[in-house]
């Protein structure tokens, strides 16, 4: 929880999108909303249904004015391959970074120490740099890319409705909560 409300380090990589090796670097997600999508590896198992849910959800994403960024230890050539020759894989449009030396998933601190390779970890970056939400699974769990679509809506809300929260299950177009003195134990 203590990189909530921190700024991300800065970092420059590698990356696969779109049939193209591309540098990438902090300087690219300056003024824009970002999510940096961690994943253990290439080639296995969990990881491609993630990634494969995030790339049916991101046209939604970039409407929202959000760019993708997944992030594992693998390289940048690897990830090239793994689009080539997985369907699930070939259908991602944003950018795969490779992080074979580790810099940047240790900067988001979701490094696997002892294995070399990222935790399952989502982090929602504004467009300050500043970390909104992040989540952490365990190995055998997948994340929701719909649910990481409703909490970019509530942080993008947030940010644009100063003293206004959104409750649990907050769906876009729904009330939120403005606290104050008057609302103390009538929730």
């Amino acid at each position: 929880m203590a990189l909530i409300n921190t700024k991300i380090r800065p970092f420059k990589a590698q990356a696969f999108k779109q049939g193209k090796f591309i540098e990438v670097s902090d300087a690219d997600i300056a003024g824009k909303w970002a999510v940096f999508f961690f994943y253990p590896a290439d080639f296995t198992f969990v990881c491609p249904t993630e990634l494969g849910d995030v790339a049916d959800h991101y046209p939604e994403l970039q409407k929202l004015g959000v760019e993708i960024f997944s992030v594992s230890t693998d390289t940048h050539f690897t990830h090239k391959a793994w689009h080539d020759s997985s369907e699930t894989i070939g259908k991602i449009q944003y950018a795969m970074i490779g992080d074979p030396v580790g810099i940047i998933t240790r900067n988001f601190d979701a490094m696997r120490e002892e294995q070399g390779l990222a935790d399952r970890a989502t982090f929602i970056v504004d467009p300050d740099g500043i970390i909104q939400a992040m989540e952490i699974t365990a190995e055998g769990i997948g994340r929701d890319a719909s649910d990481l679509v409703r909490k970019i809506k509530a942080a993008q809300y947030v940010r644009s409705h100063p003293g206004e929260v959104c409750p649990a299950k907050w769906k876009e177009g729904e009330e939120t909560l403005a606290p104050s003195l008057d609302l103390v134990g009538k929730i």
